[in-house]
């Protein structure tokens, strides 16, 4: 594809979203940017991402929108913190000033608005700025994909689905990348809890779209769910050709795959992709959700007893250098769970401590107050649980099971919380622990049931407490 194919300054406006700057081919990397976020793909035909960002500044090195858009996707990558890293503080202050020396649109100020709260950590009024601009501009993709984000990183799913919900009677089939829409609907139907019509929307997506990595993902969740490996496994693998070259998202479609076979108790299976895929994209790139990915699967393999000891070292290698960002409560637990797997007692601490710090004076950003109330006590848990004490765990992450899902992320990916608890519960000396651990178990069968991995740790409990 080439940028010539993409809107300019006339087509956006056409569309009633005319941009603030005179040059068309800034115009069209803008929409080249937007396409590329949309898709969860680097174009190597447009020059990836960086290529695209250098071109469009060297366009118009004073577009607004231009500038929005990519501290916008660097804040919402979550790799840094604004507290630390001076160039993207310095970015996001560069396109206020650019902002207040101009004559732009309110609807392009209200952008400018929401990345700078988004870059202060204020993710709710963030949000809320967002979708504001969606009420008079429905067919903005570039709000509506960043509520989409900062939704997730808040377990904010019902806001999540609805935000897409609303907008959906304003996209025409014509409109460029309006089918796109159908996967970013249903992965807010399945986090809510409708599978049937989740897998439905998703697969409408896919047959407009058989490359939208992010409705295959929706399907993998629904399988995911429904605990229907086998079929998890078919899809996967039948439409890898279609997914694979969304190399953004690729890593993260692996891990599901590969969560089908800790399910099965497969875990040669499981380690293969780990090593092939998932921790080899993560080394390479330094995504964020690469690097999560890789530690929840290694946390998980952990607990069904399979030894990983020389992967955390390699892991640790990757998220050590994140040890004090603190962007998102979710992230600071998945390196806590690197720095413990690797027993880096040194790192561990001063991941708790400065998140403790950060906690005490939150200000207006959202994640460290919720550290306060929720990250702070997660840490703990994990670290005693690391230690051997599993009946403090289960004394600190019980109280906490339902205000999980304030740290964002998927249902899929906070199970790791849920089966780090329902092990706690197993492996503590408290008879009436062991008796909460059936009780979880029960509840985890009723809500996805012919789980093999709920089988195995019933077996467990029989065997244990028999």
């Amino acid at each position: 594809m080439q940028a010539s194919s993409f809107r300019d300054c006339q087509a956006w406006r056409a569309e009633g979203l005319a941009l603030s700057s005179s040059s068309n081919e800034a115009c069209r990397l803008y929409d080249a940017i937007l396409t590329q976020y949309v898709k969860w793909r680097n174009d190597e035909t447009l020059g990836g991402f960086a290529g695209c960002f250098s071109a469009m500044h060297a366009a118009d090195p004073n577009f607004v929108m231009g500038h929005v858009i990519t501290t916008g996707l660097e804040l919402v990558a979550t790799t840094s913190s604004t507290r630390l890293d001076k160039r993207l503080a310095s970015a996001v202050k560069r396109t206020v000033e650019l902002a207040n020396s101009q004559d732009i649109s309110p609807r392009e100020k209200l952008h400018v608005q929401a990345m700078e709260l988004f870059s202060r950590g204020d993710f709710p009024r963030a949000c809320d700025v967002w979708e504001d601009i969606l009420v008079d501009h429905p067919t903005d993709m570039l709000a509506l994909k960043f509520a989409h984000d900062a939704l997730f990183y808040m377990g904010a799913q019902v806001p999540m689905r609805d935000s897409v919900a609303r907008v959906l009677p304003h996209w025409k089939p014509h409109m460029p990348l309006s089918s796109y829409l159908k996967g970013m609907y249903s992965f807010g139907l399945m986090e809510t809890r409708f599978y049937d019509q989740a897998e439905k929307v998703a697969m409408e997506g896919l047959a407009l779209t058989p490359d939208d990595g992010w409705a295959v993902h929706s399907v993998a969740h629904v399988c995911e769910m429904r605990a229907e490996m086998d079929k998890g496994l078919k899809f996967m693998e039948s439409r890898e050709k279609d997914w694979q070259v969304c190399d953004i998202l690729a890593s993260h479609n692996y891990w599901h795959w590969a969560l089908y076979y800790i399910e099965k108790g497969q875990y040669e299976a499981a380690l293969q992709i780990y090593d092939s895929e998932v921790f080899r994209r993560c080394k390479a790139t330094g995504s964020m959700l690469d690097t999560v990915d890789a530690t929840s699967m290694l946390y998980r393999l952990e607990m069904e007893g399979v030894g990983v000891k020389e992967r955390w070292r390699e892991l640790l290698q990757v998220t050590q250098p994140h040890t004090d960002d603190h962007v998102t409560v979710f992230n600071d637990l998945h390196f806590l769970m690197a720095s413990l797997g690797a027993a880096d007692a040194g790192v561990s601490a001063r991941l708790v401590d400065g998140l403790q710090e950060l906690a005490k004076e939150p200000g207006e950003n959202q994640q460290h107050q919720l550290a306060g109330r929720v990250g702070v006590f997660m840490c703990e848990a994990m670290t005693q649980y690391d230690r051997g004490d599993y009946g403090r765990a289960v004394e600190l992450l019980y109280p906490l099971r339902y205000r999980i899902v304030d740290i964002g992320g998927s249902d899929a990916q906070r199970d790791v919380f849920n089966q780090l608890l329902i092990h706690a519960t197993l492996k503590s000396e408290d008879k009436h622990h062991q008796k909460l651990g059936r009780c979880l178990l029960a509840e985890r069968d009723a809500v996805r049931p012919n789980s093999a991995l709920t089988d195995r740790l019933m077996q467990k409990v029989r065997a244990l407490h028999a």
